[in-house]
């Protein structure tokens, strides 16, 4: 099937899916309703490519005859051979824009996310690097108009984070926050730094599609729930209940904890959240490792030398190794303005995923 019969397969298609979400015995079922006009949504960026690709040829084609016919009004041939110039433009534009608009969809793209984000080499600079990133993230998802919520955090006595996990919710979130996954290198004087030495850290973050509870299966008899007190940086403002959450999933181990509310239902709730993003992040590695990548291949050990992106505070500069991009922008990208980056990173995985279909 040609790039073509596709396209006029997705246009059938959304017009099928047109009809359904106006039948009203579909809109008697909630779930079957909001599933077609999900599709329906999905497929409506091509359509309306397509429909316009269709114009613009058609376009071409009347202009192209006209003038081979011969226009006698310099002027308004003058008209026509500027049109059909701004059409191939168009069309050329289209050509490269349409095979992108095919490409298979990531199923998590439309999902929420989970952040971690761990302090690797470096002891407390690393700590309050990972900070730094949090809140780099923290105003980007502003910036996009999503919702930041922490989930667990153990801070330091200086302002940094041990290790931060939290939710980001939103259109897309998944889509653009799971090129951050990996190791990021930081390269400054540290604030604890006497004798003025560039220092090098590292930070892990691994970047998870929150699962919904029909996307995992997980039993209550599966789960063993331990309630502790929490404590504050160094053990201050120790709780005198029990509100703090340890899960462990005993049929693959993975244990998960929060003490961020004071209420015990809340930590749980959340705690809750974060299994179920873990389990179906290892069964979809288990399954097909093109879905998710798994955290270990994701993150490495933090070590320094498996890094995705370095940030040099002497030079100014921000440099992603995985497309070769570096940025002289280092404080508004610390800010959350992510965009060049990010969009370079799409640019590039779209051009390899190109390659493998053509």
């Amino acid at each position: 099937m040609n790039m073509m019969d596709k396209l006029q397969a997705v246009e059938d298609k959304y017009l099928e899916l047109e009809s359904l979400i106006s039948d009203p015995s579909v809109l008697e079922d909630m779930s079957r309703w909001q599933r077609y006009n999900r599709e329906h949504a999905g497929l409506e960026p091509i359509v309306t490519a397509y429909r316009e690709y269709k114009q613009v040829c058609t376009g071409i084609e009347d202009d192209k005859n006209m003038l081979s016919e011969g226009i006698d009004d310099n002027e308004f041939r003058h008209m026509v051979e500027e049109e059909l110039a701004e059409l191939r433009a168009r069309k050329e534009e289209l050509d490269e824009r349409l095979p992108i608009l095919l490409l298979p969809r990531d199923p998590n793209d439309d999902k929420n996310v989970i952040v971690e984000i761990r302090g690797g080499v470096g002891g407390e600079e690393a700590a309050l690097f990972a900070g730094d990133l949090f809140r780099m993230y923290s105003r980007y998802a502003e910036a996009q108009g999503w919702k930041v919520n922490i989930m667990d955090a153990n801070p330091t006595e200086i302002g940094g984070f041990k290790e931060i996990s939290f939710a980001v919710e939103g259109q897309g979130a998944y889509s653009k926050l799971k090129y951050e996954s990996g190791t990021h290198r930081v390269q400054r004087v540290p604030v604890t730094e006497s004798g003025g030495r560039i220092h090098t850290s590292a930070v892990t973050v691994a970047v998870l599609p929150e699962a919904d509870e029909v996307d995992v299966d997980i039993r209550p008899e599966e789960l063993r729930i331990d309630t502790y007190r929490a404590g504050g940086a160094g053990g201050q403002y120790v709780n005198k209940t029990e509100s703090a959450i340890r899960i462990t999933h005993l049929p693959t181990g993975i244990v998960v904890q929060c003490q961020d509310e004071k209420s015990q239902l809340k930590n749980k709730e959340k705690a809750m959240r974060v299994l179920r993003a873990r389990v179906l992040e290892q069964a979809q590695q288990q399954q097909a490792d093109a879905i998710a990548a798994d955290r270990k291949s994701q993150v490495g050990s933090g070590d320094r030398s498996q890094r995705i992106r370095t940030y040099n505070f002497p030079q100014g500069r921000v440099t992603d190794h995985r497309i070769g991009l570096t940025l002289h922008k280092l404080e508004s990208v610390l800010n959350g303005q992510l965009d060049e980056l990010i969009n370079a990173l799409i640019t590039a995985d779209q051009a390899e995923r190109l390659k493998k279909v053509q």
